[in-house]
């Protein structure tokens, strides 16, 4: 009997630890449960898929430059602790899924040391940090990609260990429960516009982006009280963070007084509304597959913005934009962000003919996506470079 095949994979955030569970649960379909362990840097559906933890992944989901430079004893530990890991245990595949500022890293160390590495996930080097083209020529073995354009941009690059295997996203974003029953669970009157809120999943969001938010909903209600809203948060951990801003902001009016707030069920939140505001991010992507007409919103520090900023090379930030190669959905970016310009484009897309032109739109974007079975393929093609 041969020993299981040794996986480490590493992911950091929330939208990796769901797309790495989907992984592990599609190579084990492969190959025999038995035949594999897994183990690395997991959030909790990696966890429930049976990643042992050596890190867990929810005390690295920190965005922001400066904010990653005061956590750094916190990734400096987790480093060593992968490392460690690999080094003991061998591993037959390192899979890094996406969280480039700290995969990037530990590629080109595990690298060194023997491991195989495949990043899953691609860094979306065509946006931003293209010199970092380097670590993927020099330091990965497999590069799987999710989004149509980038295998070809990587070959013009000069790569050719790229496995294009569709958006994980693809044929699997759907919503659980149907609008009328999501609408009666929460007493929602289904002949008035429903509007969700995305502020995202990390707390430096919560802070930045969800007040803003709240602020334009608020206006919003002044003036047309029909309009119902949905908060759908992407991580309990939050939960209490928002309540109590949401709580905190009632009280000077720049939150709206009637305000349902959901967790963990986003798809179904989108389904049911009729225009959203969603943080850039995987979201845009989700809201576009469901085709929820949005905004498109983001907001960090001044100083995170500076930065970053000129080390950015593309027309949108907005995944869904970037997919259609063109702006369906408006970007609300930094000082563009405030709670009139919000207010302003959820009115318009809230109007009959705008949502209807823009839900073909997100249709036609979302079908570049792929067939679905994302995953399996991703797994496919990592078994082969195993030879298995």
């Amino acid at each position: 009997m041969t020993d299981p095949l040794q996986i480490m994979i590493v992911a950091g955030e929330a939208s990796g630890d769901l797309h790495g569970a989907k992984l592990v649960t599609a190579l084990r379909d492969e190959i025999t449960p038995s035949q594999a362990e897994f183990f690395g840097c997991a959030g909790p559906r990696m966890r429930e898929a049976g990643v042992e933890a050596i890190v867990q992944a929810d005390s690295l989901a920190i965005v922001g430059l400066p904010e990653i430079a005061k956590a750094l004893p916190v990734f400096l530990k987790a480093f060593g602790a992968l490392k460690r890991s690999a080094l003991g245990r061998r591993p037959d595949v390192v899979i890094l899924v996406d969280f480039p500022e700290f995969n990037l890293k530990l590629a080109r160390s595990l690298k060194r040391i023997g491991c195989r590495v495949v990043y899953y996930i691609s860094p979306q080097l065509w946006a931003w940090r293209k010199y970092r083209i380097g670590t993927i020529r020099n330091d990965v073995d497999l590069l799987i990609t999710i989004l149509p354009f980038e295998k070809a941009w990587y070959a013009e690059q000069g790569l050719d260990h790229v496995e294009f295997v569709g958006s994980p996203l693809a044929k699997e974003v759907h919503a659980e429960t149907s609008k009328a029953a999501f609408l009666e669970e929460f007493e929602s009157d289904p002949s008035r516009p429903i509007v969700a809120l995305l502020p995202g999943s990390r707390r430096k969001e919560i802070d930045k982006i969800f007040p803003i938010m709240l602020a334009a909903a608020a206006r919003i209600s002044k003036d047309q009280p029909e309009i119902q809203f949905i908060a759908a948060l992407g991580s309990p951990a939050t939960r209490s963070q928002a309540a109590q801003l949401i709580d905190r902001l009632k009280t000077t009016g720049n939150a709206p007084s009637d305000l349902i707030i959901i967790e963990g069920r986003t798809y179904d939140a989108l389904n049911a509304s009729d225009a959203a505001a969603v943080t850039s991010g995987t979201a845009t992507l989700e809201a576009g597959i469901l085709g929820t007409p949005m905004a498109i919103v983001y907001k960090t520090s001044r100083l995170n913005y500076k930065l970053m900023r000129p080390l950015i090379s593309v027309p949108h930030f907005g995944l869904i934009n970037l997919i259609a190669e063109k702006r369906i959905a408006k970007e609300l970016i930094q000082d563009e962000f405030t709670p009139e310009t919000l207010a302003d484009e959820i009115l318009r897309i809230l109007a009959p003919e705008e949502n209807a032109k823009m839900r073909g739109e997100l249709r036609t974007a979302a079908e570049k996506l792929g067939r679905g079975g994302a995953s399996k393929r991703a797994a496919q093609a990592i078994l082969g470079l195993l030879g298995r």
